[in-house]
């Protein structure tokens, strides 16, 4: 469909600076995540491509062509809000084709449209009913069908799901996969889901301050954060720091840690292993078990080491033996530390 591009995008809204020198391309037919805390930039940089905040500087292509002059109704985008924004006096069809009759597609053509991207996201039966008569998922398709039936080149979504209850917002993160993947439309996606984002898209970029702190696919991010600020945001990252030596970090408390290759490491909630026994693994950590919290098939215990706070995530019968508090050992695998910059 199109390639989108920005270079040094650059918006301040007082002394707040929303973007700070956005370079960043999105790929033809790809869906690409937008995430980070609130007040990160993520809307200020979809609502930029889309034309509706100026930039004080930079730049903004769609297929290398610039688009900074080009009126928002001209960029051929189209947006999914998280108010779904329906007309309640129309019908389905009628909220469809709104955008169709607004560019005088004439009526049998828009019927026709109208009729197959209802299909597409399986409303075919529904056309004449009203809004108030759909459910909230049935109204996001709505809203999705109405973005993409004037066939644009760019698909911007920001935050569409988060009105939705969590059962009906898994259901509709698959739905919005296999929509995308139909029409091949290069989508821009706003979430402050890390989850949300790991499940839908092929890259994903996460802003901070109105910065891009770091941006490739998924797993690679999420395998490879590089500093701690991606570390802690994208899943649940242990973080300890001390002071290089030949043989690994030394900590606070004097525990070497072998092999660790930064001064600063991260090692997942999921990698660490927590005993009543003192292990026999080399790298090992006396520290504070504070709670357990139970959370159906996974469980999750919230530790203390030396006033750090630390998590474990596992299967909730691997914590079964565990007291509610007490002192624990951790430990976990050298291969298990991801090293990190102190950026």
């Amino acid at each position: 469909m199109a390639v989108v591009r920005t270079e040094g995008l650059v918006k301040t809204y007082g002394a707040t600076r929303a973007l700070d020198d956005i370079t960043l391309t999105f790929p033809d037919g790809g869906f690409f995540g937008l995430l980070g805390p609130s007040g990160s930039g993520k809307t200020t940089l979809l609502r930029a491509i889309a034309g509706f905040v100026i930039p004080d500087s930079g730049r903004v292509f769609i297929d290398d062509a610039p688009v900074e002059n080009v009126p928002v109704e001209a960029r051929e985008i189209g947006m999914v809000f998280q108010n779904y924004a329906l007309f309640p006096n129309m019908t389905v069809a009628g909220n469809v084709g709104f955008g169709l009759e607004v560019r005088k597609v004439p009526a049998a053509e828009r019927k026709r449209r109208v009729a197959e991207v209802l299909d597409l996201v399986q409303l075919g039966e529904l056309g004449d009913r009203k809004p108030h008569e759909l459910s909230g998922g049935q109204r996001q398709r709505v809203a999705m069908a109405r973005a993409i039936v004037t066939r644009p080149r760019v698909l911007l979504l920001d935050e569409p799901l988060s009105a939705l209850d969590k059962s009906l917002r898994v259901e509709m993160q698959i739905e919005l996969k296999r929509i995308q993947r139909e029409v091949g439309i290069t989508t821009i996606f706003v979430t402050h889901d890390q989850e949300e984002a790991l499940t839908l898209s092929d890259q994903i970029g996460i802003l901070r301050d109105g910065r891009l702190v770091r941006h490739g696919p998924p797993r690679e991010v999420y395998d490879n954060p590089r500093d701690p600020f991606t570390a802690q945001f994208l899943g649940e990252a242990n973080l300890f720091s001390g002071t290089p030596e030949p043989g690994g970090l030394r900590l606070a408390d004097g525990t070497l840690i072998p092999g660790a290759p930064t001064a600063t490491i991260a090692v997942r909630a999921e990698d660490l292993r927590i005993t009543l026994d003192e292990p026999a693994a080399p790298i090992r950590l006396r520290a504070r078990l504070r709670q357990r919290i139970f959370a159906g098939a996974m469980g999750t215990c919230v530790l203390d080491w030396r006033g750090n706070p630390l998590k474990a995530i596992g299967r909730d019968q691997d914590f079964a033996g565990l007291p509610a508090q007490g002192d624990v050992w951790l430990s976990w695998d050298s291969a298990d530390m991801i090293p990190l910059s102190e950026g």
